[in-house]
């Protein structure tokens, strides 16, 4: 039986796959562009006139057109379960698409402490960011995509979980993963792919490099789901960055974002922050609210003509 990114798309034409996408991957892989189609029999990604799935999921314009699991679901709970969701969004993409998201949601919503090497500050993630990193893009490689459901992230009070539809692959077990550089592909081509962006290696040092980066790190396979578990923490031995009136502590990134904006603007409006970070009015409203409850920012006199004011410390 073939593998599932080895099948070809039989809804998919050449015309669904995003040009630029290719081109940037093929120059990135030292690899010369020659029009889409050569290019993805170079890859291996056709059958004859047809596209392989692995070419639509990688390169497609919208591959969510054409597969309903080509999607990161992300959730921030306030409490150590799902009881009191506090942000939730969907991402639809291309692998590499949703692969970037899943970073840019992760610093966004842990601790960042920060220290000071001479005159450079240093900022300093309560999870390590490669080891994150390292779970996310085995999760996209070596998922089920026979399976309908998503990539999920879900980040609660005391940990992170990614969590992957599929257990572990060709016989391997939790304690052989954690104890020797071994690695079953479930998807050839996906894996090549990332591979060939120097997104993993060939060696089986995915979990090992988690390891070593977040030895406190918990595998489990629950259901029909593979986990990553990362232990949230206090960032120790980082100094909080100081701003004229403001000190970070125990703020997430784009906590310290809204309130630097705020420091810099006492009139600023929600609008312009959501402009200005790039996410959703709704989003700012959430974290707006989210910084008056612990009392680092109140509003001072009424909507019009009104200002923000940040507490020295918090």
């Amino acid at each position: 039986m073939l593998s599932w990114d080895n099948e070809v798309c039989n809804e998919a034409e050449i015309a669904d796959i995003g040009s630029q996408k290719l081109k940037v991957y093929i120059k990135n892989c030292g690899l010369k562009y020659d029009a889409i189609e050569n290019s993805l029999k170079k890859l291996k990604l056709m059958r004859g006139k047809r596209l392989l799935n692995a070419a639509v999921i990688m390169f497609g314009k919208k591959p969510e057109k054409f597969f309903a699991n080509a999607k990161l679901r992300y959730a921030v709970f306030a409490t150590n379960d799902t009881t009191i969701p506090v942000d939730m969004q969907d991402f639809e993409g291309d692998l590499f698409h949703l692969i970037k998201q899943a970073e840019e949601f992760f610093i966004r919503n842990i601790h960042v402490g920060m220290r000071l090497e001479g005159f450079r500050r240093v900022d300093v993630p309560e999870i390590d960011k490669e080891a994150f990193r390292e779970a996310i893009v085995n999760a996209f490689c070596h998922r089920d995509y026979w399976a309908y459901d998503s990539i999920n992230i879900a980040i609660f009070k005391d940990r992170v979980e990614v969590r992957s539809p599929g257990l572990l692959f060709g016989g391997l077990t939790i304690a052989r993963i954690r104890s020797e550089m071994v690695s079953e592909r479930r998807n050839e081509l996906v894996a090549e792919l990332f591979h060939r962006a120097h997104f993993i290696e060939r060696w089986g040092r995915g979990i090992r490099l988690i390891l070593s980066k977040e030895p406190t790190a918990v595998f489990k396979e629950i259901g029909t789901h593979f986990i990553t578990i990362f232990k949230r923490k206090n960032v120790s031995g980082a100094t909080p960055q100081a701003t004229p009136q403001v000190v970070f502590e125990n703020l997430t990134a784009l906590e310290q974002k809204i309130v630097l904006l705020i420091g810099k603007d006492k009139y600023i409006s929600r609008a312009d922050i959501a402009g200005k970070l790039r996410i959703s009015a709704d989003t700012v409203k959430e974290y707006i609210k989210r910084l008056r409850n612990r009392n680092i920012i109140r509003r001072k006199g009424k909507t019009t003509g009104g200002y923000w004011l940040v507490a020295t410390k918090f």
